[in-house]
């Protein structure tokens, strides 16, 4: 009890001296804006749901006793008519958009911000240009992607309708992709001896996937912590490593934006690529939510011999003359149909090659290589289906034979079947 009571002693000293300060109220208000507030009372949550309606209700929340303050990762249209325990679709209908938050912790800082700096570094490869950081607090620090990057509609559904499955998808995509680093980062750190691997250490420092649920809170910018009394300060995205706990100091903190100046669609990339992996990976797991179901469920690859280009759907034929958008699912097309339709590794590779060359610029090979081992690693799955897909990357252009598939793959059995049939004069 000494040790709370101190704790509370300390935080207390200094809350009316620090959110009196204008300059700190208005970060806090500005963030809060459409989206659902909570103050907490040192050890306890106030009531929700709850909204700053002026900039100084922030002060006089502290005069009541409040610490620190917390907020939203969704977006609603009024906070206030929000009401608990609403379904999906109320939910639904009061939700204008969401940001997506990574919520990184660990028990030692500098773990924190390898995987800040790594996390970072690959929003930046899928095209994330602006990043928002800012330290938790403690020991982790939050990212936020704004809504404004992320496509408003995926295949004619509403984003904003797909919380929390979207941020859910990006986070645990994020997560498989960045494990390898991150052991190799730590473990450099820890153990000089290159041979010795901490493979553990992704689950001391993982962003938190229970932040990414309907209604949960995360400390706003500038808010204080109840246990370091530090304040969650922004920070530089490219200058994680020189930060230090005492760079958060209430009583000398500069205020800058946590919020990035985002352009429209930005993360559509990050967005696609997450949900392209997902299926994928929903197909090979044995535990997963979403299990594909129906006649593809259990497809198994066939072997074509002679496979000409020609037998190609029209959206296939249109990747392989090199794309300048949309390169990275357009080579989850390419790795799949040509999977599922038997073709041997070496050609597969060759053709890959060959198509990469035309694009403008072309993928890095690395990224290649790693998606083509990633694939080899599990069983063929079919490429997506027709239609949304492939007019998201501009390549739909049915001819009339498509009126009669639905994938790519069954437009590739039926043309080679109609070339090689017995008795049949090829056109």
């Amino acid at each position: 009890m000494e040790e709370i009571s101190h704790k509370e002693q300390r935080i207390r000293k200094i809350t009316h001296l620090y959110y009196a300060r204008l300059e700190i109220q208005k970060a806090i208000f500005e963030f809060s804006k459409n989206r659902e507030i909570c103050p907490r009372y040192f050890d306890g949550f106030g009531k929700r749901p709850d909204a700053f309606q002026y900039q100084n209700d922030i002060f006089e929340l502290v005069k009541k006793g409040a610490t620190s303050f917390h907020c939203s990762e969704e977006i609603w249209d009024d906070p206030l008519n929000i009401v608990t325990g609403m379904d999906e679709k109320q939910s639904n209908e009061l939700r204008v958009g969401w940001d997506l938050i990574l919520d990184i912790d660990s028990k030692y800082i500098d773990y924190s911000k390898i995987c800040a700096e790594i996390i970072i570094n690959m929003l930046k490869f899928h095209g994330v240009k602006n990043i928002g950081v800012k330290f938790s607090g403690s020991k982790g620090f939050h990212i936020i992607v704004p809504w404004k990057a992320f496509p408003k509609e995926v295949n004619e559904i509403k984003t904003s309708d797909m919380f929390p499955k979207c941020p859910r998808i990006i986070t645990q995509y994020i997560m498989e992709k960045i494990k390898a680093q991150l052991i190799e980062k730590i473990s450099d750190l820890e153990r000089p001896n290159k041979y010795v691997k901490d493979f553990q250490a992704p689950k001391e420092v993982m962003p938190d996937l229970i932040l990414v649920s309907s209604r949960h809170l995360f400390r706003m910018p500038y808010s204080l912590h109840e246990k370091t009394a530090l304040a969650s300060v922004v920070l530089d995205p490219d200058k994680i490593s020189e930060f230090q706990p005492k760079d958060a100091d209430p009583m000398k903190i500069k205020i800058k934006n946590f919020m990035p100046d985002s352009e429209e669609g930005e993360a559509s990339e990050l967005l696609m690529q997450s949900l392209d992996w997902a299926k994928q990976n929903e197909i090979e797991s044995g535990n997963n939510k979403e299990k594909i179901k129906g006649k593809y469920a259990d497809f198994k690859p066939i072997k074509l011999d002679n496979l000409s280009e020609e037998n190609f759907p029209p959206c296939v034929q249109n990747i392989l003359k090199g794309l300048a958008d949309g390169k990275k699912r357009a080579l989850f097309v390419l790795i799949n149909l040509f999977r599922s339709v038997g073709m041997d590794k070496q050609e597969l590779e060759k053709r890959i090659e060959e198509w990469n060359k035309k694009n403008t610029p072309p993928l890095k090979q690395g990224y290649i290589k790693s998606q083509l081992s990633w694939s080899y690693a599990r069983k063929p799955i079919m490429p997506p289906n027709c239609k949304e897909f492939y007019d998201g990357i501009g390549v739909c252009q049915p001819d009339n034979f498509c009126r009669m598939i639905k994938n790519p793959v069954n437009y590739v059995v039926r043309k080679n079947y109609q070339q090689n049939k017995p008795g049949k004069k090829q056109k």
